[in-house]
């Protein structure tokens, strides 16, 4: 079976890695996919923010500077100057100093200090956003300030001003910049109901400074106006290449660790979690001659129970020290150990023992135990990506595969509630349960993917992909790869028995588009969504059914789990 990962960029080399740079040490170095194009982007549409500023300049210092309500902003000025107190000079010295530069540095370099070290997986996307934003307003500010030349306002300034023009003001738009981009993280990562408000706050701050310059007559109030456009678009020009839609996304692969490198740092610290129901002595036996052979020796083996099917033992694992932990189980087991693992950079190997095995087979590794976990070891690491999901009556958690929502949720459960006939059959026995998940009624439901408007629809069944491929090699999510920095969403909505063979007969042809209809799938790709259900439905994480609910949150983790997988050439 070919590979997954090596599958995921046409055009690339042999080992499916993208091209490298090597550093004075000969150490391999990758850039996150999409850079190059992100900055093309990035700096094609600053050149037109800066025209654009430069042309509004030129536009109030000129043709305009006649004309309402150019002709107001003495008036405005001077008004204000006269309404001066003690106390109002002190609040606007303080709102002042929040646009201030030594201040806007500041603020900026502790929050992406706090993006980086403070959450599980540091947020470079983030990271990147606020600082570009913040750092190409200053650009565009200083480009501005050389093109167009506006004296200052003819009032007593309470500040002394730098030899830039009036226009724009550059504390304005430094304060939109960073604390605009916070607001923008705020609504976009922070899940708190105070979100909004807090978000609320942040944009305020930048209205506080615009109105503290007024006052203290150091611009026009078309020079604020100026600057917090130029702040904006700053941010939603960074906020396009880098959030909108993924087109930065972490490196399709870590760079290879030599094999005799990974055996030298791994011998005595490997730590095999088993599902004792399925790997009995003889299995354990045959997983210690293979390790042995890539000399991984005295591995510890820790097994799993009925209420803690993995992740307590991967935890302990860490603790521990393992530099690298073999999962024996099924997609389940997988799913509850690469929670543990997730952002921690310590490689997990994949030695199929379940019933789907669902991502040994995306990451192209045979269904042998035995010859898995030799081809994992004699592979190289990858870093891929994970799904967050939480929802009403389900604890945040990821997942490695899929996540479904009725009828796959429906046949998983009712194949949990016949054991014998999932222990004798294995995957098929999910299909026999098909008929009688069918008869189930059809959702309906809203999805909200990236923060956009929400989506009414129907279905049979809504599935999240981070991978696409089933057993029996059908890709049911043809475009769903695991280290794109995205998700992937399949709606089916067949109705009738001529709606399912259109399904069917469109899925094996890998064929569908954005919108639903006439049985036809419904793919979309985004890094969020948000659906909401009119009425609780089964839920399934991995092939493990999670109960049901009314709401789910889903969201992609870049590059968050370091898996071993075979060479292609192997």
């Amino acid at each position: 079976m070919p590979t997954a990962v090596p599958e995921r960029s046409a055009g690339l080399p042999e080992d499916g890695t993208r091209p490298v740079r090597t550093t004075s040490t000969g150490r391999p170095r990758t850039l996150p996919r999409g850079v190059a194009r992100a900055a093309a982007s990035i700096g094609a549409l600053a050149v037109c923010q800066a025209v654009l500023m430069i042309g509004i300049g030129f536009l109030i210092t000129g043709p305009a500077r006649h004309v309402w309500p150019m002709t107001a902003e003495d008036g405005v000025n001077r008004g204000l100057e006269r309404l001066r107190t003690s106390t109002l000079t002190t609040l606007s010295s303080i709102g002042s100093e929040l646009g201030n530069t030594g201040t806007v540095i500041g603020v900026t370099l502790a929050a992406c200090l706090a993006l980086i070290f403070i959450p599980r997986l540091p947020m470079w996307r983030q990271v990147s956003f606020l600082a570009l934003g913040v750092a190409l307003q200053s650009l565009v500010f200083l480009v501005i300030t050389i093109a167009v030349d506006r004296q200052r306002p003819d009032v007593h300034r309470l500040d002394g001003s730098l030899p830039t023009s009036s226009y724009t003001s550059g504390h304005t738009g430094a304060a939109t910049a960073v604390y605009g981009g916070l607001a923008v993280l705020v609504l976009s990562r922070v899940r708190s109901p105070w979100r909004r408000v807090l978000a609320a706050l942040l944009l305020l701050l930048p209205v506080l400074v615009a109105l503290s310059r007024l006052y203290r007559g150091m611009h026009h109030p078309t020079d604020v106006a100026g600057g917090m456009i130029n702040g904006a678009l700053s941010l939603l020009i960074v906020g396009h290449a880098l959030l909108r839609d993924g087109r930065v996304s972490a490196p399709a692969a870590l760079p290879e660790v030599p094999r005799a490198a990974l055996a030298e740092r791994l011998p005595g610290r490997v730590a095999v979690i088993v599902n004792p129901t399925t790997v009995d002595e003889s299995a354990r036996d045959e997983l210690r001659r293979v390790l042995a052979q890539h000399d991984h020796h005295e591995p510890v083996f820790i097994e799993t129970t009925a209420a803690d099917p993995g992740g307590g033992q991967t935890a302990q694992a860490l603790d521990e020290g393992a530099a690298l932990v073999v999962v024996c189980g099924g997609d389940g087991t997988v799913r509850a150990a690469a929670d543990r693992l997730a952002g921690s950079g310590v490689p997990l190997a994949v030695v199929p023992f379940g019933t789907g095995n669902l991502l040994a087979r995306n990451l192209g590794l045979p269904l042998t135990p035995a010859e898995a976990l030799d081809a994992a070891l004699g592979g190289a690491p990858r870093v891929i990506d994970l799904a967050r999901v939480e929802g009403d009556g389900l604890p945040a958690t990821h997942f490695a595969v899929m996540s479904g929502v009725g009828l796959d949720a429906a046949m998983m459960t009712y194949a949990e509630e016949h054991d014998r006939a999932k222990a004798m059959l294995g995957w098929p026995a999910y299909v026999l349960a098909a008929p009688k998940a069918m008869r189930g009624p059809r959702m309906s439901l809203s999805v909200r993917l990236d923060g956009g408007r929400p989506l009414r629809r129907t279905a049979r069944m809504v599935l999240v992909g981070n991978t696409g491929e089933l057993q029996g090699g059908l890709r049911l999510i043809p475009d769903a790869r695991p280290d794109d920095g995205a998700l992937d969403l399949l709606i089916l909505d067949p109705q009738g028995a001529g709606g399912w063979l259109r399904t069917v007969s469109a899925l094996l042809r890998r064929k569908g588009d954005g919108e639903q209809g006439d049985g036809q799938p419904e793919f979309r790709t985004f890094r969020r969504a948000e659906f909401t259900f009119d009425a609780p439905e089964p839920r399934e994480i991995d092939g493990d059914p999670v109960g049901t609910g009314t709401r789910l949150s889903v969201e992609v983790v870049p590059g968050a789990l370091t898996v071993l997988v075979p060479n292609r050439e192997s």
